[in-house]
C-alpha cells in the first residue's frame, strides 16, 4: 500500500508542478495516462474503485481553467426555446455497449426536454455516422463532440458551451480515465448534477465528486460505494423498454438439444483469468449438441480460438452462431429461440443480462474468483445456477429439463418487472428525491476464492518472467551479432 501512496503523492506532485507552469493539458494528461494504465491491467480490476487525491486535481484543474475561459460558445438552442434543457456529459458514444443505451434510456424518457450530449472524445472517437441517424428525427435533442485538440481546449470547449447553455441537470457519464470530463463540472459552474457510476470494475475518476449526487446502477456497486467508501450514495437499477414476453409455454430444447446465448463485446471475455469463455464455450456445445449465440464483437483471434477448440472436440462449424451486433439483443434471443442465457465471463455485462431477462429467458451467472461486482450474481433471480468450475456448468447443463427452465422462465421475467421496468426510471428523472427504490440485498452464496486467486496472479507474474527472459536473450543476440 505504501508503494501506491507513494505513486500517487509523486503523480499529484507532477500535476501540480504543471499547473504552477500553466500547463493545464499536461496535467490533464498525467491523471489520464495514470487511469489508464491501471484500468489497462487484469491484475488490477476490481481492487481499486476511486481516488480521492486524482478527484480533487481534476477539480482544481477545472477551476483554473475556468478563471481563464474566454469567450463562451453560442447556445445550440438559438430560437430561445423554454423547454427545460439537460446535458449529459459523455467519452464517446458507439452504437453497441451498455453505456450508449444507458444515456438514450436518460433521453427518451424525457421527451418534453430539450437534450444536448457533449462527447469529450477522450475515450476515442464517437460513431457519428451511427449517432446521426439514431437522433435524426429528434428534434429535442442535439449531439457535440469536442473538436481536436489538446485536452486544455477540450476542456474549455466543455466548460464554455456548460456555461452558455445552463442546463436544469448534468448527467456525467465519463469513461475511468476521463480527467476532461471530471475537471469540467466543477461546483462553481453552480450546476445541479450526477455522477453515474457505470465504470464500476475499475479505479473511476469522479466517484468523490461530492457536489454532485452518486448513482449506482446495481445492487454490488450500490453496497460497495456506501458501505466501504462511505459515499452518500443513490441506487437507481438498470432499465430497458419492454420488448415483447411471450407467456405462454414455448417449447425448450427443440429436437432435444439446449440452444445457449452469451451477448458481451471481446473487453467482457477476452480477459486473462483462471477459466476460459473462448475455451469453454467449445465444451458447452459438445455436452449440449446444440448451439450458442455469441452477440458482440470478438477480434480475429478469439474466433479463431473458438473455432479451433471446436474442430479438437469434433463440434461442427456452423453450431457456433456469430453475430457482431444487433439492435436488439432481447429480440435476437427470441429470434434464436434461446432456451438459457450464459451470462459473460470474467466480466458480468449488466445490461444485456436484464434484456435476456426481460425476454423471459433463464439465466447462469458466473461467481467470479473475488469480485462481486465483476460476478454481477445480485442482478439475476436469485434462484438462477451460479457457477465456479467449468465442470459444475458443464453438469448443470447436461441435467437440465423443459421443467425447470419453464420455471425459471416466469421467475426471470418477475425480476425484470420487479426492477428493471422503464417507467422506473421515468418515475426517478420526474422527482428523483421523491424516490425510494429498494435494494437487493448482498447474496451471502458468494466465496471470494483466494486460493484461485493467488494461483492465477503467480501465472501471471511467471509469464511476464517467461516473456522478459526471452526477450533479454533476443536483446544480447542482437547485440552479440552486431559487435
Amino acid at each position: 500500500m505504501s508503494v501506491l501512496q507513494g505513486s500517487v503523492r509523486a503523480l499529484v506532485g507532477k500535476t501540480e508542478s504543471a499547473l504552477i507552469q500553466g500547463r493545464v493539458s499536461l496535467a490533464l494528461r498525467i491523471i489520464h495516462d495514470f487511469v489508464e494504465r491501471i484500468v489497462t491491467e487484469p491484475i488490477c480490476a476490481a481492487q481499486v474503485f476511486a481516488s480521492h487525491d486524482l478527484d480533487q486535481l481534476c477539480l482544481h484543474i477545472g477551476r483554473q481553467n475556468l478563471v481563464n475561459l474566454g469567450k463562451l460558445h453560442e447556445d445550440p438552442w438559438s430560437d430561445s426555446t423554454i423547454r427545460p434543457r439537460v446535458a449529459y456529459i459523455v467519452s464517446s458514444l458507439q452504437k453497441s455497449g451498455g453505456h450508449s443505451r444507458l444515456v438514450q434510456d436518460f433521453v427518451r424518457s424525457q421527451p418534453e426536454k430539450n437534450h444536448l450530449i457533449l462527447s469529450t472524445e477522450v475515450g476515442g472517437p464517437s460513431d457519428k455516422n451511427y449517432l446521426a441517424k439514431l437522433f435524426a428525427e429528434d428534434g429535442n435533442i442535439r449531439f457535440l463532440c469536442a473538436p481536436r485538440g489538446d485536452l486544455q481546449s477540450r476542456l474549455t470547449w466543455l466548460q464554455s458551451l456548460l456555461h452558455a447553455v445552463q442546463p436544469e441537470h448534468v448527467h456525467l457519464f465519463n469513461h475511468h480515465q476521463d480527467s476532461v470530463a471530471v475537471a469540467a463540472l466543477i461546483p462553481e459552474l453552480e450546476l445541479k448534477g450526477s455522477f453515474h457510476h457505470h465504470g464500476d470494475h475499475h479505479l473511476c475518476l469522479g466517484v468523490h465528486m461530492n457536489h454532485l449526487t452518486h448513482v449506482d446502477l446495481h445492487p454490488m456497486g450500490y453496497h460497495y460505494c456506501r458501505d466501504k467508501l462511505g459515499i452518500d450514495n443513490r441506487y437507481l437499477p438498470l432499465t430497458f423498454e419492454d420488448k415483447q414476453y411471450i407467456p405462454l409455454q414455448t417449447e425448450f430444447m427443440r429436437g432435444g438439444h439446449l440452444t445457449t446465448a452469451t451477448a458481451a463485446r471481446s473487453n467482457k471475455v477476452e480477459i486473462p483469468y483462471y477459466v476460459s469463455y473462448l475455451d469453454t464455450i467449445p465444451h458447452v456445445l459438445k455436452i449440449t449438441g446444440g448451439r450458442h449465440i455469441h452477440i458482440g464483437r470478438l477480434t480475429p483471434w478469439s474466433l479463431h480460438r473458438i473455432y479451433s477448440q471446436m474442430r479438437k472436440q469434433g463440434v461442427q462449424k456452423d453450431r457456433f452462431v456469430y453475430i457482431q451486433w444487433t439492435p436488439s439483443v432481447w429480440q435476437s434471443l427470441q429470434e434464436h429461440k434461446v432456451d438459457v442465457y450464459i451470462a459473460s465471463f470474467p466480466y458480468g455485462a449488466g445490461l444485456t443480462l436484464i434484456e435476456a431477462m426481460g425476454a423471459g429467458i433463464p439465466v447462469i451467472m458466473h461467481q467470479h474468483m473475488f469480485s462481486r461486482v465483476l460476478s454481477g450474481l445480485e442482478l439475476a433471480y436469485p434462484e438462477a445456477f451460479r457457477w465456479a468450475d467449468p465442470e459444475d456448468l458443464l453438469a448443470h447443463l447436461t441435467a437440465l429439463e423443459p421443467e425447470r427452465l419453464e420455471r425459471e422462465k416466469r421467475l426471470s421475467r418477475l425480476r425484470y418487472e420487479t426492477f428493471h421496468r422503464p417507467e422506473i426510471l421515468r418515475d426517478y428523472l420526474r422527482d428523483p428525491d421523491s424516490m425510494q427504490l429498494p435494494v437487493p440485498p448482498l447474496t451471502s452464496e458468494f466465496r471470494p476464492r483466494h486460493d484461485e486467486r493467488a494461483a492465477w496472479v503467480e501465472l501471471q507474474i511467471s509469464l511476464t518472467h517467461i516473456i522478459y527472459r526471452k526477450a533479454y536473450r533476443i536483446m544480447r543476440s542482437i547485440r552479440s551479432y552486431c559487435a
